[in-house]
């Protein structure tokens, strides 16, 4: 009779990095703006809403903002790409991927991946959305 060594249940604020904790809990960047130059919105699977909305000037990403109806991962991932965004060029924040989220937050669950994919999918979105000639 084998016996396997007790698991370690996952303790949210030790266990993960420091970048995951911020991105999770930071709110300031969360808002929604009227008649944003880009906008983008996507649901997943799982149900979490994510949409952003950019503000371009010269050519730069001068407001990158977001709102979710989602988990703390969606939260974290849209934290991050704001974080990589502001202030790129438009080209630059097309560069963003979403291994490049999961690498920044460390710890994000590898069965919350897809709120990396989620929120990429609908900041793509919005970037597009930026480049719709009929816009302004």
């Amino acid at each position: 009779m084998t016996t396997d060594p007790p698991t370690k249940e996952f303790d949210f604020w030790n266990d993960h990095s420091l970048e995951f904790l911020e991105m999770a809990l930071r709110q300031e960047y969360r808002e929604r703006i009227t008649n944003p130059d880009g906008y983008g919105k996507r649901t997943g699977e799982c149900g979490d809403t994510i949409e952003f909305f950019l503000m371009e000037k010269e050519g730069r990403l001068e407001t990158v903002s977001y709102d979710i109806d989602g988990c703390s991962n969606t939260n974290a991932c849209s934290n991050t790409i704001v974080t990589m965004a502001m202030g790129k060029t438009i080209d630059q924040a097309w560069d963003i991927t979403e291994q490049q989220i999961i690498a920044y937050l460390k710890t994000l669950p590898a069965h919350e991946t897809h709120c990396a994919e989620l929120a990429i999918g609908a900041f793509y979105l919005a970037l597009k959305d930026l480049k719709t000639p009929d816009k302004g």
